[in-house]
């Protein structure tokens, strides 16, 4: 038993990556509430504003591979804090451009491009963070703590942005969220530290819980000197098999996600005929069921992996998850009615979020020190996949109905929960090098 106060610096760190990953959110989707004003300023249509939002997801995923590097070599604290400013100026570069601009739609593709390369710092660096902070029994509450940001930022969006939208014009809802993001990335500076045994609100309690914790899912760590080693194991990533399982079926989810984070706002307004305050308080609800359902699920995957092995704790739960998932995108995509398909489709969106804090947790789980790298690399299928719905959502659409484009989104739940099926955490690789190394 160890003496001495217990602290729960690691939870309170992981609180405001949550707030960090809220912010995140609020940068990447404030553009699709204000698209429809944007789209008549600059005489864009509904095809020009997909070229946008996938710029973005381009400049994201393009370097997600870049950012678990820099995460590994510099460590959370200075890379998440950096990242942060990055969006609040592209934010900010938004909101200056004047109304007659010549090649406007140039300008914001170049934009969100840029915005997107800053943010694709965000969560390679929070996965490090959960591989030198965080127990295994607690990866999975953690991880669903920073993604229950996403639903909680791009919740409370809609009716905010709105709100500030119909008051002061679109220009000041960007103000807004580039102020709040250099608010968050300074208190972060000054909040965080990149290992535990340089924060000095760290009890020695509190310490050792965390190295017990570690040693449980890495038993070949070594602890010395700062406890995290920055070299990069990229051999044994890339012979990793499972890892192409994990991307393909992160690209899955990514292309659903991004259907609500794109598309749902306007979905509403213009297929099931939500005036925009109306369809502010109905487009809330995918992303509050993302916040509960993230948690929940969380939560759950460490229950699940303290009763019956990481198999069923992390893959079993995520594939079944994107099975539910897919029955709901087909069921709310169908029904007559505006407010119950918004309803059973938010629904849909929880069901999928069951399943986020899995892919980051499994992440950690495989790839220990590496996982900043390895958890990049994940990320970058789910962008890829996010920036082709950005597009070919409305490309479907225009040509299928809006039916198809919900249709086709629940075939790639089916593929997403297919994929898990072949993941396999319990083999960690650091575990494997040093089986190699002693042979």
């Amino acid at each position: 038993m160890v003496a001495g106060r217990r602290t729960r610096v690691r939870l309170f760190l992981a609180f405001w990556l949550f707030i960090l990953s809220g912010i995140a959110f609020l940068d990447r989707t404030n553009i699709s509430i204000a698209g429809l004003q944007i789209s008549q300023e600059f005489g864009l249509g509904n095809q020009r504003l997909g070229w946008i939002f996938s710029a973005f997801l381009i400049g994201y995923a393009g370097f997600q591979l870049p950012a678990g590097v820099l995460a590994a070599r510099f460590g959370p604290r200075r890379v998440l804090t950096l990242g942060v400013l990055w969006w609040g100026i592209a934010t900010a570069l938004t909101a200056l451009l004047p109304s007659n601009i010549p090649h406007a739609l140039v300008l914001l593709i170049a934009i969100r491009f840029v915005l997107g390369a800053g943010e694709a710092v965000i969560y390679p660096a929070a996965n490090q963070f959960v591989a030198r902070w965080v127990p295994q029994q607690e990866r999975g509450f953690v991880n669903g703590l920073i993604f229950a940001g996403v639903g909680a930022g791009s919740g409370l969006t809609p009716p905010l942005l709105t709100w500030i939208i119909v008051e002061h014009g679109w220009r000041a809802a960007f103000w807004f969220s580039a102020v709040v993001g250099f608010i968050g990335g300074a208190i972060w500076w000054f909040l965080a530290r990149d290992t535990p045994e340089e924060h000095p609100g760290v009890s020695r309690a509190e310490l050792q819980e965390i190295r017990e914790g570690l040693l449980v899912s890495s038993p070949d760590r070594d602890f010395t000197q700062s406890g995290a080693s920055t070299s990069i194991s990229w051999k044994a990533i890339f012979t990793r098999k499972d890892l192409a399982a994990l991307m393909a079926g992160y690209f899955s989810f990514g292309y659903i996600a991004w259907v609500f984070f794109s598309w749902f706002f306007l979905y509403l307004a213009q297929v099931r005929g939500f005036d925009l305050r109306y369809s502010a308080r109905y487009a809330m609800l995918p992303f509050l069921c993302m916040t509960i359902f993230s948690l929940v699920g969380g939560s759950l995957s460490d229950r699940l992996t303290r009763m019956y092995g990481l198999r069923v704790g992390r893959c079993y739960l995520a594939s079944v998850s994107l099975f539910i998932t897919a029955i709901f995108l087909v069921i709310g995509s169908q029904v007559r009615s505006p407010q119950l398909a918004g309803i059973i489709l938010a629904g849909g969106a929880g069901a999928l979020y069951l399943s986020q804090s899995t892919f980051w947790s499994v992440s950690v789980d495989i790839a220990g020190r590496s996982s900043g790298v390895f958890s990049s690399m994940v990320n970058m299928g789910g962008q890829l996949g996010g920036a082709l719905t950005a597009s070919l959502t409305p490309w479907i659409a225009q040509r299928f109905g809006w039916t198809t484009s919900f249709a086709v989104a629940a075939g790639m739940a089916v593929v997403g929960a297919l994929c898990w099926l072949v993941v396999h955490p319990e083999r960690a690789l650091e575990s494997s090098e040093s089986h190699l190394m002693k042979v």
